[in-house]
């Protein structure tokens, strides 16, 4: 039996990826007073102004269960999210650091591996980091800088602007977790290709501004760039670039190895869909950014509010 759209809504509220992103409040408590920034916090990589364009700093930490149940596919997933955060900012990435702890060598080689295959993949060297191998678990974090000719920003996302969904279908799930994974498999030029992507049509004034979907999935991270814009938005399941074979809770969980939320002005999104589905990527109108801050959910003929953030702030950003 399909379950109701409040049911699934309700289910996807309680999910861990977005219980996660609560505890980024605290941060934003902690950084508001702190030293001032030329932009703000709470985007996909912080930004550094810089005479020959903004620099693009990204940073991910991981799970211990993660790393050590999958410490390849943890490495590789290290380079990987931070590249598309980079992206996500319009920028192009220019370096890789690491910082790893583990139990012995075996765990940090693994780890290693999946690192040094990515950073092949996508021609970005690891230049640096810190190692420990006689931790009592693995533990990774992984950083990556990178440069930007034109800035994406979430905090200036306007109303009437559509809502674009791009997403790489072509992949499987990766246990453990809802990873949909459409990179180990694939050509590695046209990994690069699809990620060059966000910066070329930045440049090319194509899309206004754009956000990785995060573990916080499809909705969540909608959620996080909605309270940078302090917009709300509408959104059409319908429309969502979805595989067949996966429910719909699984999906909006899913932490997809290539997916972008974006906002293009209306005359220009049959642009981007077109741009990318040459590289292979579904891309779909999947709703519109509207003035409020409440983030409407709908499906065949229901709607309801999966979020209200004047209500119930999610990361505390963009305030």
């Amino acid at each position: 039996m399909t379950p109701s759209l409040s049911g699934l809504l309700a289910a996807l509220r309680e999910q861990s990826g977005i219980a996660h992103k609560r505890d980024i409040q605290r941060v934003a408590e902690a950084l508001r007073n702190s030293w001032p920034h030329a932009f703000p916090n709470g985007d996909d990589s912080a930004v550094i102004a810089d005479e020959q364009g903004p620099l693009l700093l990204a940073m991910e930490g991981f799970i211990n269960e993660f790393v050590a149940a999958d410490p390849w596919f943890a490495g590789w997933c290290g380079v990987m999210v931070n590249l598309s955060d980079i992206a996500a900012m319009g920028g192009r990435p220019l370096a890789i650091v690491n910082a790893l702890w583990s139990a012995g060598e075996t765990q940090a080689e693994q780890i290693l591996a999946g690192m040094c295959a990515a950073s092949r993949t996508y021609q970005v060297p690891i230049v640096g980091g810190h190692t420990n191998l006689r931790s009592n678990q693995p533990q990774l974090a992984v950083a990556v800088l990178g440069r930007a000719a034109r800035l994406l920003n979430s905090f200036t996302v306007r109303a009437g602007q559509d809502l674009l969904v791009a997403i790489n279908l072509d992949g499987r799930w990766h246990p453990p977790g809802h990873n949909w994974d459409a990179v180990t498999g694939a050509d590695p030029q046209r990994l690069r290709a699809a990620l060059a992507l966000l910066p070329e049509m930045a440049e090319a004034g194509i899309i206004a501004a754009a956000k990785d979907i995060s573990q916080a999935g499809l909705a969540g991270t909608l959620v996080m760039m909605l309270e940078s814009a302090q917009l709300g938005a509408q959104l059409n399941l319908d429309a969502v670039p979805k595989p067949a074979e996966c429910d719909w809770l699984r999906w909006l969980c899913a932490f997809p190895s290539f997916g972008f939320l974006l906002a293009c002005e209306p005359e220009q999104s049959e642009r981007a869909i077109t741009r990318f589905a040459a590289c292979g990527i579904s891309a779909a109108v999947a709703g519109r950014f509207l003035p409020g801050r409440q983030l409407m959910i709908s499906q065949g003929s229901e709607a309801h509010c999966f979020w209200d953030l004047q209500q119930n702030p999610l990361t505390g950003m963009g305030h």
